[in-house]
């Protein structure tokens, strides 16, 4: 069986990277996709879903040199459930209403932020275009 799942958002906040004890290049950041419709009783509704993404080896590098908080990124992998809950991670907000987050070990990267382009002042790559950072074969992974 094999499932991918491929998300188009912006980054909630810098990339933070740090690496495991063997060395290895861990990138962690939040993607959120907003989408917008009308009810059935012709309200306007906002919907924001968070991803927490996980990069590994040299695209985790990669994402951490070039991605910033507000960069629109495209990210391409698989979900990672909760231990605990078997789905997203599920919290509470300081406001008492429910949160939940999606996991998202990422196989592929593309930065869609063109330079200068992000609320923060994103850069992307020297090339201009979107730079694609390849996964690791997952037996290269170590969990």
């Amino acid at each position: 069986m094999y499932h991918t799942i491929i998300i188009v958002g912006n980054v909630g906040k810098d990339p933070e990277m740090r690496y495991t004890p063997s060395g290895q290049a861990v990138t962690s950041f939040s993607v959120a996709t907003n989408r917008q419709y009308t009810s059935g009783s012709g309200e306007q509704v906002k919907e924001t879903v968070w991803f927490r993404v996980s990069t590994w080896g040299k695209t985790a590098e990669i994402c951490n040199q070039y991605l910033k908080k507000g960069s629109k990124v495209l990210v391409e992998g698989r979900l990672t459930p909760d231990k605990t809950t078997g789905g997203p991670r599920i919290w509470t907000k300081q406001d008492g209403s429910a949160g939940s987050s999606f996991e998202v070990t990422a196989s592929t990267v593309r930065f869609l932020s063109s330079r200068g382009e992000s609320s923060e002042g994103a850069a992307t790559t020297s090339a201009g275009g979107m730079e694609v950072a390849e996964l690791p074969p997952e037996d290269d992974i170590p969990f």
